[in-house]
C-alpha cells in the first residue's frame, strides 16, 4: 500500500526544496550575491518594470529597506532606477541586462538537477510521470483563482 497523497507531496517538497536551495545558495555564495539580492532580481525580473513600494511589498520589507537593497544593485550595475514618467516623485525599477543574466544563471543553477534526475527515468516512467505533474500543475493554478 502505498503511502498517502499528501505524505508523498510533502516529501516530494522537501526534496525539491534541499535540492533547489542548496544549489541556489551555492550559486549565490559563488557570485557573491545575498539571497535577499538575489530575491529581489528575480522579483523584477517577473514584474517587469515596477516600484520601490512595490517590490517592498512584493518581498515583505519596507520601502526603506527595499531602497537600500536595490542602491546595491544598481551600484553593482544590476538593475536601472528611474523617474517615474506619470509621477517624478515615484521611482522605476528594470533590471539591466547584467541583471537579467544574473536571473538566467541562478534559475538554471537552482533547477539544474531537475534535468538529471529526469534523465534518470525510463521513457515509461516519464510520461507517467510528466501526466501526474500536469494534473499537480492544472489543480494548483486553480487554487490561485
Amino acid at each position: 500500500m502505498s503511502p498517502p497523497l499528501n505524505q508523498t507531496l510533502h516529501e516530494w517538497m522537501r526534496v525539491v526544496m534541499r535540492h533547489s536551495m542548496r544549489n541556489f545558495m551555492l550559486y549565490a555564495k559563488e557570485k557573491n550575491h545575498s539571497l535577499a539580492q538575489l530575491n529581489a532580481l528575480l522579483r523584477i525580473h517577473h514584474k517587469g518594470t515596477c516600484g520601490i513600494t512595490d517590490l517592498g511589498e512584493e518581498m515583505g520589507v519596507t520601502s526603506a529597506a527595499a531602497s537600500q537593497l536595490l542602491e546595491k544593485l544598481v551600484q553593482q550595475g544590476l538593475a536601472l532606477r528611474t523617474e517615474d514618467p506619470s509621477d517624478r516623485r515615484n521611482k522605476r525599477v528594470v533590471l539591466t541586462p547584467a541583471g537579467e543574466q544574473i536571473v538566467r544563471e541562478g534559475m538554471a543553477a537552482r533547477q539544474g538537477w531537475l534535468e538529471e534526475l529526469a534523465e534518470r527515468l525510463p521513457p515509461a516512467e516519464q510520461e507517467q510521470v510528466s501526466a501526474a505533474l500536469q494534473i499537480l500543475i492544472q489543480k494548483a493554478n486553480q487554487l490561485e483563482s
